[in-house]
């Protein structure tokens, strides 16, 4: 946990850890996230920032810090900066999609195998073998690339905690949606406003075995919170029976490499983390913009893909570690104790300086400047 900022649970939305890229065709899947000011200028640097802040929210979650029974730690007053943007995940994936040209993407065709032989990479995909001077393999935390690439590397490790998902709409849902977290007994709720008049929740809570499932989830989701104050139990009951999403926290251990000669890993396939630092999708952003840098302007791939490596793999693994530990805390009640007593020792003044954009090392990320490109004829 950053000193500057005591409470950093923006992004609990780890529904990529249980569902692969295969799928036959682009739709709304997932529920919701945040993305923090780092990731937001990775946007920028991606060209899609104006875009991206059209269907975003922003999200008081950073703010507003609850115990069960109502009572808050910390409120948002008047004038606080919302630095975190919230967004439906269909959302954000359309503005991302709308950016690449048109015929680029193909959906149907899972990956079978991957080989690097040192003057390329071949695909299997969908039966049919491609040849590429390069792979990315941004393909989630059971990737194939790296399965088949990195074959000794470990594989994804349960964190001993489980947490259902839902988007809800607030119609008629009493209570504060502009965005909070709420801690009690080792649990943690948190709740963001996203587009069209709909919030997004998450409960995370400790479970002692991985795969652990319910007839109805929304039920067991339901009995964990019934108590607790509005809008929680509210939220749920407004949610879908089939759309509430049960997933499982893990996280992979890290490599001692993102590259494998003429591959290279990117995102969770690189270094799937904990959710409890809201920036697994938001490294996953910088590590694009990165790449693409360094590709754009490094003379020999060898070197771009050496200096992609060295630049996002230390961060990367270190915003892993503090999101794993940021999560222990939260998952106890002694951790929960803890957090609420530094809470209250935090001047106000102090806390809306951890708000703001620079205020922690992780929201300081700076992209870099992606050269122009003209479009093709």
């Amino acid at each position: 946990m950053d000193r500057d900022r005591p409470v950093a649970r923006q992004d609990l939305d780890p529904v990529a850890h249980e569902h692969g890229v295969h799928a036959p065709e682009l739709g709304e899947v997932g529920a919701g996230m945040s993305q923090a000011p780092n990731a937001l200028r990775a946007l920028a640097g991606l060209g899609v920032e104006a875009e991206a802040r059209a269907v975003g929210v922003p999200t008081y979650s950073a703010s507003n810090l609850r115990r069960a029974d109502g009572r808050y730690l910390r409120r948002a007053q008047p004038g606080d900066p919302t630095p975190l943007l919230a967004f439906h995940r269909a959302d954000l994936h359309r503005v991302l999609l709308d950016a690449v040209p048109a015929g680029w993407v193909h959906t149907n065709a899972e990956v079978t195998d991957v080989r690097e032989d040192g003057e390329g990479v071949t695909v299997v995909a969908g039966g049919t073998e491609y040849r590429a001077d390069l792979v990315v393999g941004a393909d989630g935390i059971h990737s194939t690339v790296r399965t088949r690439l990195w074959p000794d590397a470990e594989p994804p490790r349960y964190l001993w905690r489980t947490a259902w998902l839902g988007v809800a709409e607030v119609a008629g849902v009493p209570g504060d949606l502009s965005g909070s977290v709420t801690m009690g007994k080792g649990d943690l709720f948190l709740v963001h406003p996203v587009s069209r008049g709909r919030a997004y929740w998450a409960l995370l809570t400790t479970s002692g075995a991985a795969g652990v499932r319910y007839d109805d989830e929304k039920a067991a989701a339901l009995d964990r919170v019934g108590d607790w104050h509005d809008p929680v139990p509210d939220l749920i009951r407004a949610t879908p029976d089939r759309a509430v999403i049960r997933t499982d926290i893990r996280e992979l251990p890290p490599l001692s490499t993102y590259v494998r000669g003429r591959a290279v890993l990117l995102g969770d396939a690189a270094h799937a983390m904990s959710p409890d630092r809201g920036q697994g999708a938001g490294h996953t952003l910088e590590d694009a913009v990165v790449l693409a840098h360094a590709l754009a302007t490094e003379p020999a791939l060898d070197v771009a893909l050496a200096r992609y490596d060295a630049e996002r793999r230390p961060r990367d693994q270190a915003t892993a570690r503090g999101a794993r530990a940021d999560g222990a805390r939260t998952a106890s009640r002694a951790g929960q104790s803890a957090i609420s007593a530094l809470v209250r020792l935090v001047p106000a003044g102090l806390w809306r300086k951890g708000l703001a954009p620079d205020g922690n090392p992780t929201w300081r990320w700076q992209p870099p400047t992606l050269p122009v490109v003209p479009p093709a004829p």
